[in-house]
């Protein structure tokens, strides 16, 4: 899965080339957005100033700032555009070079149940996995190293926390607490879930190995034996949407409640009115920011769930390839791209 793309020479330029063009293009991505927080600040004090004092903001003043937000937001979009396109380029080269490695070694897995499958659908999946999970994850990373100074120093306005009064930084140990505290609970109610993803997959292939055949040879797929193969499915489905239930009631009930997190320890400095409408945009967005961030796993799960099953397959898989190097079997060269 790595090693045929970022150890092989004919793919050095676009395994390594092409990640540091995608860091540094997220990284600028992640600095717009924190000009655009800086945006908002000014902007709802602009906002609050004008409906505080009626005629001290210009039309000319309050477009101008519209104007301003036009200006960073297309740089974001362009820059947004061109990376992602680029992203889908690059990680299908990454499913290239997997599906190259794979089909030089075909002599020595092809006997595998589901070959095929995991040579064309799991290679498939585990490059759409990447392009979200990954790119996700650098990103997040990324926005918690440009957000979290900036919530840090956005902190010396919070007066006092409710319940437990005044705490110097409060707002980054709170957001790291709520992500924290998220991330274990998911962890603990989805557990479960790998394993059926890992045994949905199974039962799948046989069902599909089975149907396959059917299609060339009159005495497979009977019904009784498709039949048998498909109660195999549902079981295992009705499973997994159980699990899931549950799953998803621990998940979007802490997603909603996370919402007011900010609010509610902003609670004592907005009643006694120590920050401006704008510096409150600041800090809500930021934490904000901060907070998904650290809430990674917590929103990434189920595609973790998905991507832990795939990883699974095709480590299987690769072990024969490994055994037959092992053996002293030769790899069939593949055409160059």
């Amino acid at each position: 899965m790595f090693r045929s793309f970022f150890a092989n020479r004919e793919w050095f330029l676009w395994a390594w080339a092409g990640s540091v063009l995608i860091l540094v293009g997220s990284w600028y991505q992640v600095e717009l957005d924190v000009e655009i927080n800086e945006w908002f600040g000014t902007f709802y004090d602009t906002v609050q100033q004008a409906l505080g004092e009626p005629g001290s903001v210009t039309l000319e003043t309050y477009f101008g700032e519209l104007a301003t937000f036009g200006y960073i937001a297309a740089k974001y979009v362009f820059v947004a555009v061109m990376l992602d396109f680029f992203i889908k380029h690059f990680i299908f080269r990454w499913r290239t070079a997997m599906n190259h490695y794979y089909m030089s070694h075909w002599q020595a897995v092809r006997h595998i149940e589901g070959a095929a499958q995991r040579v064309q659908e799991d290679t498939m999946r585990f490059a759409r996995i990447m392009e979200g999970l990954g790119v996700s994850f650098m990103r997040a990373i990324l926005v918690l190293i440009a957000f979290l100074p900036l919530l840090w120093d956005l902190s010396s306005n919070v007066t006092e926390l409710p319940w437990i009064g005044e705490v110097s930084h409060s707002l980054v140990y709170v957001a790291i607490i709520s992500a924290a505290a998220g991330t274990v609970l998911l962890a603990a109610v989805g557990f479960k879930l790998p394993g059926l993803e890992f045994e949905n997959q199974k039962v799948e292939a046989a069902y599909r190995k089975e149907l396959v055949y059917g299609e060339d040879d009159e005495s497979r797929a009977e019904p009784p034996s498709v039949i048998q193969l498909f109660s195999h499915v549902r079981r295992n489905y009705f499973r997994l949407f159980f699990h899931y239930l549950y799953f998803d009631v621990a998940r979007y009930a802490y997603l909603q409640a996370s919402v007011l997190i900010p609010y509610i320890a902003l609670g004592p400095t907005l009643v006694s009115a120590t920050i401006t409408l704008g510096v409150m945009q600041q800090i809500i967005r930021a934490f904000g920011r901060v907070e998904n961030s650290f809430q990674y796993l917590v929103n990434a799960w189920p595609t973790i769930v998905e991507l832990i099953s795939v990883y699974k397959r095709l480590r299987a898989f690769e072990s024969h390839i490994w055994e037959y190097e092992r053996g002293g079997g030769v790899p069939r060269p593949m055409p160059a791209e």
